[in-house]
């Protein structure tokens, strides 16, 4: 009997896990039982700050990932379904490690909510961001309403959310919902090379910062400021071996 393909295929590689959607016939279109595997891996990265300090997240084939599969969503209201979903992308940004969205081609609806659970979105210049909910009468339950106007502000969120207008890469990038833009040509390439300039920087620096600025969000800056520093988790273990190296 043939093994199925896996949904979700994790590959791992010096510090880095890549989380590759892995339905590319269907752009990758989100399903349950793709989410059941994601979370799996979520999970065990979690659990691995020691060997893991990088995640890329990224869709097989030509794009990130066309949205939820409108399958899923015809068999009607799934509250159990669409919680884990939407607990599942709180993981991903949960995450104590560093996380990368990167983006080619379509990157709709359910998968933007899932990209913007990354700390860094990279697109290809041929990548298309769309928040098409109200076309569908659907409301969002991933994160939409909260992240996106978190990263490119309320009132630009609103219109993309109005009108389901698509935004391409370079557009993503000068509105904020894209960190980087480059050509496709260059897209995989960029990405390894961010990914790796991360992974050389402390990994303990980048957990601490990471859980710092998560919490600044839900403070007055005030108690940010404290929080900062009296929370703050000091140096990291490869402290003195760093500084060593850069005096020589």
């Amino acid at each position: 009997m043939t093994r199925p393909e896996p949904l979700v295929v994790r590959t791992d590689r010096d510090g880095l896990a890549i989380l590759e959607l892995n339905r590319p016939r269907q752009l990758n279109a989100l399903t349950f039982a793709m989410f059941e595997e994601l979370a799996a891996h979520v999970e065990d990265v979690q659990k691995s700050t020691e060997t893991i300090g990088c995640v890329i997240i990224r869709g097989a084939g030509r794009s990130f990932s066309a949205g939820h599969d409108l399958g899923d969503i015809s068999e009607g209201p799934q509250t159990d379904r669409m919680q884990y979903e939407g607990r599942t992308v709180e993981q991903l940004a949960s995450l104590p490690q560093p996380v990368i969205a990167a983006v080619r081609g379509h990157c709709y609806t359910g998968a933007l909510e899932l990209a913007l659970a990354a700390d860094v979105i990279i697109a290809a210049e041929g990548a298309t961001f769309a928040d098409t909910h109200a076309q569908f009468a659907l409301s969002p339950v991933w994160g939409m309403t909260q992240r996106l106007p978190r990263r490119i502000g309320a009132s630009r969120a609103l219109q993309l959310m109005f009108t389901g207008a698509p935004v391409a890469g370079r557009e993503a990038e000068r509105i904020g919902l894209a960190n980087l833009c480059v050509s496709d040509d260059e897209f995989d390439s960029a990405v390894a090379r961010f990914a790796d300039t991360v992974l050389a920087n402390s990994w303990h620096t980048h957990v601490a910062n990471k859980r710092l600025v998560r919490m600044a969000d839900e403070v007055p800056l005030w108690a940010g400021l404290a929080h900062e520093a009296y929370r703050s988790p000091g140096v990291g273990p490869d402290f003195a071996e760093r500084i060593t190296a850069w005096k020589r």
